[in-house]
């Protein structure tokens, strides 16, 4: 059991994060047949004593489709050839993506526009009418 540091104050132990290995698909030739490359993550965020809950709520609205019901975070890699470089990749994505949830976004401080841009706003709906009014049909007396 090892707690690896994703921020100052979140830290995860080892045992939270499953992985799997299975053969990664495409190109590679007979290596992709032969070697179990491709990681699967799974971190169970809903359990993870680690977490604080509104960072697991941000996560679980960051993760979107690769969360399932149960809270569980599940990750795949199989970019690389190299099942070393697939784990590597598959956590730092993993810790980007609590970092993101870390941050808290701001609160949006609703405004109203200017009396002088309203005016502007409905001179130039004015001038734009004005135009349109010219393109009538030509009468000929």
């Amino acid at each position: 059991m090892v707690a690896i540091p994703v921020t100052r104050s979140i830290f995860i132990d080892s045992d939270e994060l499953v992985e799997s290995f299975a053969r990664a698909s495409g190109a590679g030739g007979q290596h992709v047949n032969t070697t179990d490359s491709a990681v699967m993550l799974r971190f169970d965020v809903a359990a993870s004593p680690g977490l604080p809950d509104p960072v697991k709520h941000r996560l679980a609205q960051l993760a979107g489709s690769r969360m399932t019901r149960e809270g569980v975070l599940v990750l795949r890699s199989e970019g690389s050839r190299s099942q070393l470089l697939n784990r590597q990749e598959v956590r730092d994505r993993l810790f980007e993506l609590i970092r993101e949830a870390t941050v808290v976004p701001k609160k949006r401080k609703p405004t109203r526009p200017t009396k002088a841009s309203q005016a502007r706003r409905v001179d130039a709906k004015a001038r734009r009418g004005s135009v349109k009014a010219g393109r009538g049909k030509v009468k000929l007396d």
